[in-house]
């Protein structure tokens, strides 16, 4: 990631991003909390995408360079922290469940920015306390550095329906399905289902967010029927992809 903006100060406010709409790569000397009230939200760094629905919150360390991308309609609300305030000790951007407390506090805190009331102060110190007991979600594509695995990956992003096994994929880029098993566990953390699940779900999350109909989405994606791609993203965001816009709407409707 190259000619990365320097901005000191990690602002807190709340602004819209219409669909496609991006903030270029920039850096802070500050923590930042980002949080989309609808939309998807996609966090990009040299070291891969984090991707968020409006049940998620994706944490930005101090001096991370990073760009910002909107899937649908964005409601972004961003929280600044100093350096030395790091509630979860993270050292690298990271996906977080949001309660609904916590997304109301969000709320709540970037509404008037230049508010520096004791009742805002208090308001900041319930949230560092629901922030430090959300749990960790591994919404993130990491990006690769072997060519190799890179090869793979970039076929599976144009087309993440292509059904093809590992060996196969293997086959049509040069490499043995040993040699890119052993590439996603060391670069990635993860097996090659692992990281296609993660990779359907974010292709998916886009496609929900341009109002594409779940049945179309769960084909275009891979998945074998409609009924297996709600079950996954039930388990992966705690709702059902069928609501995923109607809460985007809900959120819209609540500015």
């Amino acid at each position: 990631m190259s000619n990365i903006r320097h901005t000191p100060k990690a602002p807190t406010r709340a602004r819209s991003l219409a669909a496609g709409e991006r903030i270029d790569a920039h850096r802070h000397d500050e923590h930042q909390i980002v949080y989309a009230g609808s939309g998807v939200l996609a966090v990009t760094t040299d070291a891969g995408t984090w991707f968020a629905p409006g049940t998620r919150a994706i944490w930005v360390p101090a001096g991370t360079g990073h760009a910002h991308r909107a899937h649908g309609h964005l409601e972004l609300h961003l929280v600044g922290l100093p350096a030395d305030d790091n509630p979860l000790g993270l050292k690298a951007p990271t996906v977080l469940a949001v309660s609904p407390l916590l997304r109301e506090l969000i709320r709540a805190y970037t509404r008037d920015p230049d508010d520096d009331s004791p009742e805002r102060r208090r308001l900041l110190a319930v949230l560092r306390d629901q922030l430090h007991a959300s749990p960790q979600q591994p919404m993130r594509l990491p990006t690769p550095t072997d060519p190799r695995l890179a090869a793979v990956c970039t076929i599976l992003h144009a087309n993440p329906a292509d059904p093809r096994t590992l060996a196969a994929l293997g086959a049509a880029t040069g490499a043995g399905e040993r040699t890119l098993s052993r590439l996603f566990r060391s670069e990635f953390g993860m097996t090659f289902p692992q990281w296609r699940t993660q990779s359907r779900l974010y292709h998916a999350l886009r496609m929900l967010a341009d109002d594409t109909p779940v049945t179309t989405v769960a084909h275009r994606c891979g998945w074998s029927s409609t009924s297996a791609f709600i079950d996954v993203f039930r388990r992966s965001f705690g709702y059902t992809p069928g609501t995923h816009n109607r809460r985007a709407r809900t959120a819209l409707s609540g500015r």
